[in-house]
């Protein structure tokens, strides 16, 4: 049996098993940072070769991660693993007070009797997450008037209802302080995926066009450095909002797929979900969440089984926490457009977004309480690639970061150490994963997002960047599971 079909079929140790012992991964602050990481070396003789990141859409950690706080099995396993203090910032011991004074509790969505349906949000608001919106929510709870919500955003998930995450959470890395970069929608944080800014952005464009944004972006810095890198998109290419001179490096999903069965992956991936219908698999609120769950599978299992592996790092994160509660307070980042005033202020990262870092080099079941946001990512990819230090601003006539905020980010690779190397997953890769709901009928409120497409940008689409063809997590779709 060669390496990839033993990762196809293992299972059989179980992800509560302790593998050793070590310290808890639990860091408060940049001195313990790097201790045993793969940062304490050059970054030539890094272990991580490949990058691969996968951003999914407005769920929030409580909403997703929650029960990983008091999930006796997970909780005794990290125990074991590393020592006594062991723990995950997940709660679902809350309530928040609704427009009427009542005090609600959060309520587990698949079996709250009142639910049209649990996995799409059908006759639900959207939640809330814009600008104004997720100050209101910060201000006055995720019910309070200004919010936009109703009570599906203080609904959540449990493991077993999202068994892929489940898996990689219990398998991996979960970052329990990893924020949105920005405390609003999904285009301006999307933006400091790539750019570390939104080139002050508030709120989602109206109308997507082509070369719409002209910030310098991570990939103009690859690029420049002769740095192999792609952008594999599902329905939408979002690169082209900064124009042509991005096309080289978009390239449609079922390209990752042959890329990762040849081993031909370029060493920074960065790869979105479907936004529109029908291949949304975004879990955007009214795409249910498990073909999200096919999704994420289906990419990582992918990424996994491909020569890639060995020397790998897969980020699973989220663009915001799409107006789904969470008790964490985000923190004041630093930021160019920083700002006291709360409605102009940049420097305002959003909620929690649920994050998990999955590597040979990952610690097994392991918690990350470092803070970190999008542009962490970047300063993983900086370091590893463009001569960013591993830590810290760096030195003042320094030009390998795009703007104060990666500048000054932690790095998310700081938890990735070559003691933890372990190729095996410790789970069926093929996980298995219910049926799928019907769509939402025309008694739930408009799902339209607030953006549509431009006509240049959907000529542009058109005419040079088709479509997947049918992939497996659309073969699962193409039969539906009725009712709840």
């Amino acid at each position: 049996m060669d390496r990839r079909e033993f990762l196809r079929t293992t299972g059989a140790v179980g992800v509560a098993a302790a593998l050793g012992g070590g310290a808890l991964l639990g860091y408060d602050d940049e001195s313990s940072a790097t201790t045993g990481s793969v940062l304490d070396g050059s970054p030539g003789d890094s272990p991580i070769d490949t990058i691969v990141v996968l951003m999914m859409e407005n769920r929030s950690f409580d909403h997703i991660f929650g029960w990983l706080g008091t999930d006796e099995p997970y909780l005794e396993a990290g125990r074991r693993r590393f020592g006594d203090g062991f723990h995950v910032d997940g709660r679902l011991d809350l309530e928040y007070r609704n427009h009427a004074g009542k005090q609600v509790p959060v309520q587990h969505l698949p079996t709250n009797p009142d639910e049209i349906n649990p996995w799409r949000g059908c006759g639900h608001r959207v939640p809330g997450h814009g600008w104004f919106a997720g100050r209101r929510q910060r201000a006055a709870g995720f019910l309070a008037r200004g919010t936009g919500n109703d009570e599906f955003a203080i609904g959540y998930y449990r493991g077993e209802d999202l068994p892929m995450h489940a898996r990689l959470a219990e398998r991996f890395t979960v970052c329990d302080r990893s924020f949105a970069s920005l405390m609003t929608e999904t285009f301006p944080n999307r933006q400091y995926q790539h750019a570390a800014q939104s080139g002050g952005e508030k709120d989602d464009p109206g109308r997507l066009h082509v070369g719409a944004w002209t910030t310098e972006t991570i990939w103009d810095r690859l690029a420049a450095a002769n740095v192999p890198a792609g952008y594999y998109y599902t329905d939408l290419p979002l690169l082209l909002l900064w124009g042509n001179r991005l096309k080289p490096f978009i390239r449609s999903s079922d390209r990752f797929f042959e890329d990762c069965a040849a081993g031909t992956l370029p060493r920074v991936v960065f790869i979105d979900p479907g936004f529109t219908e029908p291949l949304r698999t975004d879990d955007h609120p009214r795409s249910d969440v498990r073909i999200g769950q096919r999704f994420v599978r289906e990419i990582f299992n992918a990424f996994v089984r491909s020569p890639h592996w060995e020397h790998g790092a897969f980020v699973l994160t989220y663009d915001e926490w799409g107006g789904f509660f969470d008790h964490v307070a985000p923190p004041q980042l630093a930021d160019q457009r920083a700002s006291p005033i709360s409605a102009d202020n940049f420097g305002q990262a959003g909620f929690r977004v649920p994050t998990v870092l999955a590597s040979p080099f990952a610690r097994h079941g392991g918690v990350d309480h470092r803070v970190y946001d999008h542009t962490s990512i970047l300063r993983f990819i900086e370091w590893r690639f463009l001569g960013a230090p591993p830590e810290g601003p760096g030195r003042p006539n320094d030009r390998w970061f795009l703007t104060k905020r990666d500048r000054h980010a932690n790095n998310i690779g700081s938890s990735l150490s070559e003691e933890h190397r372990d190729f095996e997953l410790h789970f069926d890769a093929d996980v298995p994963i219910e049926g799928v709901s019907s769509p939402c009928d025309a008694h739930t409120p408009d799902p339209t997002e607030a953006f549509q497409l431009g006509s240049d940008f959907a000529d542009t689409v058109a005419k040079g960047y088709p479509g997947p063809t049918l992939t497996p997590w659309i073969e699962d779709r193409a039969k539906p599971e009725l009712g709840r």
